[in-house]
């Protein structure tokens, strides 16, 4: 081992391993997209260029893969809030790009709920899910309205749950566009003038 070889210490192959999961759940979130959550582990493993085997060291149970994807989804969904209102040309170009990551997000986790059978495990992450987002678009629209793009008075639950209804179809019709629709949601929401 050389002197200031960073990889190679203790630090830097923990570093290694929370980047490599990182891969994992998104190459998962990428299958899931495009095959749903019972595409066959082997798809996940070549997109991400490991071995099965290593997908169920990290996640011993399909339950366990989709569940983790879903909170590395809303955790990834959650700390873009505010990195597109501080990159984007306006509050409302903000909203619009989270809104469509947003419906990337629903769209990936369709089929969740068939998968982890009703009990507690659901229920926490519908829990993860509000707690961790509807703060996020709550920001997203106050910045909005206060720059006067918006109106002041949509509800971040209201509007996210309008949203999560246009994606339902997504998964049924390859003609139907949730990102469009979702868009033209949120273009409604400009003031006029």
């Amino acid at each position: 081992m050389h002197d200031g070889d960073e990889g190679a210490g203790p630090a830097g192959r923990r570093k290694d391993a929370r980047r490599n999961k990182a891969n994992l759940l998104e190459a998962a979130a990428a299958v899931f997209v495009v095959r749903g959550v019972d595409a066959p582990v082997r798809e996940i493993a070549a997109r991400a260029g490991v071995g099965v085997g290593t997908i169920y060291r990290h996640f011993p149970t399909r339950a366990d893969l989709i569940v983790a994807v879903y909170r590395h989804q809303v955790d990834a969904c959650a700390e873009a809030g505010p990195r597109l209102l501080a990159d984007s040309p306006s509050p409302h170009t903000a909203l619009e790009r989270w809104i469509d990551l947003f419906v990337d997000f629903l769209v990936t986790k369709h089929g969740l709920a068939a998968v982890l059978q009703p009990d507690a495990g659901f229920d926490a992450l519908h829990a993860y899910f509000l707690d961790r987002l509807v703060p996020v678009c709550g920001h997203l629209l106050d910045a909005a309205a206060g720059s006067g793009e918006i109106h002041a008075d949509i509800e971040p639950y209201a509007l996210m749950r309008g949203v999560g209804n246009l994606c339902i179809g997504a998964g049924n019709d390859p003609r139907y566009d949730a990102r469009r629709l979702a868009a033209l949601l949120v273009a409604g929401l400009r003031r006029a003038g």
